[in-house]
């Protein structure tokens, strides 16, 4: 099936209004749920167990590091995966006559920074107009929600797709990928993949690849009467990251030569993340390390980039005196993830659009983001077009981090529209 007539359409678009007030609940319940980096396991029971009792078969795994390290996907991992775990929730139709589809989002959370400076407690949700507020809120609990709740919708009406759909709930998108990356490793695959990330409405075109590294300073401590003697590593960090700066603007110069990128301001972001140094106010700090975060072009490999950052790094180091017999060490501890380009025209695109215009009585559009997403996976292992297109959000990886709710009821009928046409109905 590949478009719905207009009445099946608004009734499905009125099954998702039916069921809002609900899916609203749910979100806030999966807000409570502080999903922090290793602390996700309850908020994948809670996930697990509702997509349990609507019938779904059940898959719940945790992450096999020695299964997907020689992946050409994998991104290197220091934190202890014991209670990283995947959700696959598995609906089987009577007889597949529609094509396949993987419902995907993540469960994790990027920390919430000093709670004091929120304005209301970061897991504790909150409504104020149109806006839902609360760590996760658009980033992407609502996404995930979206996903069950539009499915949801057609049962209401009596129906379910007619084709293998898998309802994905990982960790890891916020720091490596490899949680999406264990689903396709594990055997999941599917004709098309959506992923409603907090995208404005919108349809991501492009998206860059990211790297994490650490940097390693050594220096020589000694009093601070005789700092002369010394070598500050935390003085010396500060070079390199200003060489790493320059670096950043090189790749930036370069965006030209990249199809989609061409028209942005800024496509390559370097970040200094966090930094820690030295161990006493009246001693010249003898280590300072800092943690990073670079984008990279798609069609970059991240192997590529890092030698760039090393040769960055070692030329910045012998203009340190000290640095120059004592090169920082380089240390990569996160994404190592190239980026992908979503080429227009794809049939799931196609029906994507008339879904998007039924629910929004507008156009779909699509735009280039610089930031890091799970869609590469499906795009760039797979071969499988990914479609990341979700609500309007604000502040999100920031203080109140905000979504919207009446843009998240007009992405949930889109998805349930796509749902039915991409995969097509049969009775329940």
């Amino acid at each position: 099936m590949s478009a719905l007539d207009a009445g099946l359409s608004q009734e499905i678009l009125a099954a998702v209004a039916e069921g809002f007030a609900d899916q609203i609940a749910f979100t806030e319940e999966l807000i409570r749920l502080p999903s922090l980096r290793g602390q996700e396991a309850t908020a994948q029971d809670f996930m697990f167990g509702a997509l349990a009792e609507r019938g779904y078969a059940m898959d719940r795994w945790t992450i096999d590091v020695e299964a997907i390290r020689h992946h050409p996907g994998f991104s290197p991992v220091k934190a202890d995966y014991a209670h990283a775990l995947n959700v696959v929730g598995t609906h089987r139709p009577s007889e597949e006559t529609g094509r396949s589809l993987i419902l995907n989002g993540h469960m994790d959370v990027v920390p919430t920074g000093p709670a004091e400076m929120w304005s209301s407690p970061p897991f504790q949700p909150r409504r104020e107009g149109d806006w839902l507020y609360g760590r996760g809120s658009g980033d992407m609990k609502a996404g995930l929600a979206a996903n069950l709740f539009a499915v949801d919708a057609l049962r209401r009406l009596g129906y379910r797709p007619a084709a293998t759909l898998h309802q994905q709930s990982v960790v890891e998108e916020e720091c490596t990928g490899n949680g999406a990356l264990a689903c396709l490793v594990r055997g999941y695959k599917a004709d098309a993949a959506l992923i409603p990330e907090p995208e404005d409405d919108k349809l991501v075109r492009a998206n860059t690849g990211v790297i994490w590294f650490q940097v390693k300073v050594r220096g020589v401590p000694v009093h601070v009467r005789e700092a002369g003697r010394g070598a500050n590593a935390i003085e010396a960090a500060y070079a390199l990251i200003a060489a790493l700066r320059g670096l950043e603007e090189a790749w930036n110069a370069r965006k030209g030569q990249h199809r989609y990128f061409e028209e942005l301001d800024h496509p390559i972001n370097f970040n200094v993340g966090k930094i820690a140094g030295g161990d006493w106010a009246s001693s010249v700090p003898a280590w300072c390390t800092f943690d990073c975060r670079i984008a990279l072009y798609p069609g970059q490999s991240p192997r590529e980039a890092a030698n760039e950052i090393e040769a960055c790094l070692r030329a910045a180091a012998a203009e340190v005196p000290f640095l120059a017999n004592n090169p920082p060490e380089v240390v990569y501890n996160g994404f190592f993830a190239e980026g992908y380009v979503l080429e227009e025209g794809s049939a799931a695109e196609l029906t994507l659009g008339r879904a998007h215009a039924a629910s929004y009585g507008a156009e779909l559009e699509s735009f280039v983001t610089p930031g890091y997403l799970d869609g590469r996976v499906f795009m760039l292992y797979q071969d499988t077009p990914c479609l990341v297109y979700g609500p309007y959000a604000e502040a999100i990886h920031g203080f109140d981090e905000r979504v919207s709710l009446s843009s998240v009821q007009r992405v949930t009928g889109a998805i349930a529209l796509f749902v039915a046409a991409w995969c097509g109905l049969e009775k329940a």
